[in-house]
């Protein structure tokens, strides 16, 4: 009996040594080069309001992130939203549907013109629509030029793209 226990000892021992632990499937990929290292600061009042000043303007969600990148010097994209532009833009953008529905209208008009009224009044009536078109060109040309010169009050001659905030926070 005895040395049936033994066999059964060993061969449940050589189970266990014999076993390769397989590697789970379960949970995120590793990364190649993990942020491991942490660092931390303390600031003043002054230099916080400054920073967080500074990353709201930055539109970043994270704060490391946004830390990392003032300190090795990468670009920050500062986009302010002002109200009256994107209410002027809604506008003209309206307005622009409204002209291209003029002018499906517009051909809808002279077709009917055409085939609806005899050759006098349909040239009177043409003149009309004619006159009517005059006016909206001119109408289209007013709104390119206060455009133009919306465009440079607002942004100037600077690049909104390329800008950049100072990350120097003495």
């Amino acid at each position: 009996m005895e040395q049936i226990a033994q066999k059964y000892n060993s061969s449940d021992m050589n189970k266990k040594e014999n076993k390769v632990p397989h590697k789970s499937k379960a949970g995120r990929n590793l990364k190649s080069d993990p942020a491991i290292f942490r660092h931390t600061i303390s600031l003043n009042e002054e230099q916080n309001t400054a920073f967080l000043g500074r990353f709201d303007e930055s539109g970043m969600k994270v704060k490391a992130h946004f830390i990392t990148a003032c300190i090795f010097d990468k670009a920050i994209r500062v986009v302010k939203l002002d109200k009256g532009v994107m209410d002027y833009y809604m506008r003209l953008t309206s307005f622009h549907s409204q002209f291209r529905a003029i002018g499906v209208n517009y051909n809808q008009a002279v077709k009917s013109i055409k085939f609806a009224f005899e050759e006098k009044k349909a040239l009177y009536y043409l003149a009309k629509l004619e006159k009517a078109t005059i006016e909206l060109v001119v109408l289209n040309r007013q709104i390119l030029d206060l455009t133009q010169v919306f465009e440079v009050k607002v942004y100037g001659s600077a690049d909104i793209e390329s800008t950049k905030i100072d990350t120097n926070m003495e």
